[in-house]
C-alpha cells in the first residue's frame, strides 16, 4: 500500500470526524439558530457529500474533476453555513469549521504544497466574503487553511520521495542478490567451460588453437561483464556509456568526451552490446595485429560510437549475402539492437581499406532520453 493510498484514507477519516465540529457547536447553539431547521439540512448534506467523495477518491484516486468539485461543494457550504447557521443573538454564523480542510487537504496530497496552498486560499476567500469581511476569526480562518494545504504538500512529497528512494533500494539489493547468485551459476558452469576449452585447444594446437583463443576471449569478456557496474545495478536510472566500452580499452584505442556520456540504462546497454558484437567481428574475422579504434561523440541530438580498424575489408554486397545466407550477426546484433532503439548502424567496408561501424543513437526518442540527459 502506497502513501498515497494511506494519505487518501486518512483524509476521508479526518473528514468524517470534521463533521462532529458543526454537529457539536450547532446542538450547543440549537435553541439561538435562526434557521435551525435549514442548519439540520446543511450538516446532512456535509455528510453526504462526505461520504460521497470519499467513495469517489478511494475508487478512482484523486481525478481532477472530482477534486475541482470537491472544492467547489466546500465554497458552497461556506456560503450556504452564512446563512442556515445565522445566529439570532450574534453577527457571526456558526462555522463548519476543521470540514473545510478536507477539500484542502485532498488538493495538498494529490498535486502538492502549492495546490494545497491555493486550494486554502480560495475557500478562505469565500469565507471572507460571506462571513461578516476580513475579522479576526476570518483571518486566523484563511491562515489555517492556506497553511494547512502548504504544510500537507510539502509532508506529501517527501513522503512520496521517500518511498521511491526505499524502492529503489529494495530493488537494488534484490538485483544484487540475483547478480550474486547469477555470478556463481556463470563461474560454476559457463567460466569453466570456456577455461577449458581455452587450455585443451592450446594444448591439441591448429585449428583447435584458435577455438581455445575465441574462448579465452569470451571468457574475459563474460567476467568484466560480471564485474561491471551496469551488470551490478541493472535497475539505475542512466549509464555512462564511456563505463561500459571501457573494457575494450586493451584491445582497441578508445577516444571519448571527458564528461559522462550518459543514457538510460537500458539504452547504455543494448549500445554497449552492439559495440561489442563489432569488436569480437573484428577479433573473429581479421588476422592476428588488426588495429581498433573506438570514438564516442556525444552532442545535444545523440550519441554516436564508431568502430574502425585496419584489417582486409570487404566487399560491397558481403552483409546482405551472408544475410541471404542465414548468418544474421551484423544483422540482428548491431543493426537490430540500434534499430529498436531508434538509432542508425552504418557498416562502410572496402576491400584492402578496413572497416568502420558507426552506431548512432538520438537523444531525443519519444522525449524520454533528452530528459533523462537533463535529469528532469
Amino acid at each position: 500500500m502506497g502513501i498515497q493510498t494511506q494519505l487518501r484514507r486518512a483524509i476521508s477519516v479526518y473528514r468524517f470526524v470534521a463533521l462532529g465540529y458543526p454537529v457539536l457547536l450547532g446542538a450547543l447553539s440549537f435553541d439561538s439558530l435562526a434557521h435551525p431547521a435549514w442548519a439540520a439540512l446543511l450538516v446532512v448534506c456535509l455528510g453526504a457529500w462526505t461520504g460521497i467523495v470519499s467513495a469517489r477518491y478511494a475508487r478512482r484516486g484523486y481525478e481532477p474533476r472530482a477534486l475541482y468539485v470537491d472544492l467547489a461543494v466546500t465554497a458552497a457550504a461556506v456560503a450556504a453555513s452564512s446563512w442556515a447557521l445565522a445566529l439570532d443573538d450574534r453577527a457571526v454564523p456558526v462555522s463548519v469549521g476543521p470540514w473545510l480542510a478536507g477539500a484542502v487537504l485532498a488538493w495538498a496530497a494529490a498535486w502538492g504544497r502549492r495546490s494545497g496552498a491555493i486550494a486554502g486560499a480560495a475557500v478562505a476567500a469565500v469565507g471572507v466574503a460571506f462571513r461578516g469581511g476580513i475579522t479576526e476569526s476570518s483571518v486566523n480562518e484563511a491562515a489555517l487553511l492556506v497553511l494547512t494545504g502548504f504544510v500537507c504538500g510539502h509532508l506529501v512529497r517527501l513522503g512520496v520521495e521517500a518511498e521511491q528512494r526505499m524502492r529503489r533500494a529494495a530493488e537494488r539489493s534484490a538485483a544484487e542478490r540475483e547478480r550474486e547468485r547469477l555470478a556463481r551459476d556463470i563461474h560454476d558452469s559457463v567460466l569453466q567451460v570456456l577455461a577449458l576449452v581455452q587450455r585443451r585447444g592450446n594444448e591439441i594446437g591448429g585449428e583447435a588453437a584458435e577455438l581455445g583463443r575465441l574462448a579465452g576471449r569470451q571468457e574475459e569478456a563474460l567476467r568484466a561483464l560480471v564485474r561491471s557496474e551496469a551488470y551490478r545495478h541493472p535497475l539505475d536510472g542512466q549509464r555512462d556509456l564511456r563505463e561500459l566500452l571501457q573494457r575494450h580499452a586493451g584491445s582497441a584505442v578508445l577516444a571519448a568526451p571527458a564528461t559522462p556520456v550518459l543514457l538510460p540504462a537500458e539504452t547504455a546497454r543494448e549500445v554497449a552490446a552492439a559495440v561489442s558484437s563489432a569488436v569480437d567481428n573484428v577479433r573473429e574475422h581479421c588476422p592476428a595485429g588488426t588495429r581498433m579504434w573506438l570514438l564516442i561523440e556525444d552532442d545535444a541530438d545523440a550519441v554516436t560510437v564508431s568502430v574502425r580498424d585496419d584489417g582486409p575489408g570487404f566487399a560491397a554486397g558481403r552483409l546482405e549475402a551472408a544475410a541471404a545466407e542465414g548468418r544474421l550477426g551484423v544483422a540482428q546484433s548491431i543493426e537490430g539492437r540500434v534499430k529498436e532503439l531508434g538509432g542508425t548502424a552504418t557498416v562502410v567496408s572496402a576491400p584492402g581499406g578496413g572497416t568502420e561501424v558507426e552506431v548512432r543513437v538520438p537523444r531525443r526518442e519519444g522525449g524520454a532520453d533528452g530528459d533523462a540527459r537533463r535529469g528532469g
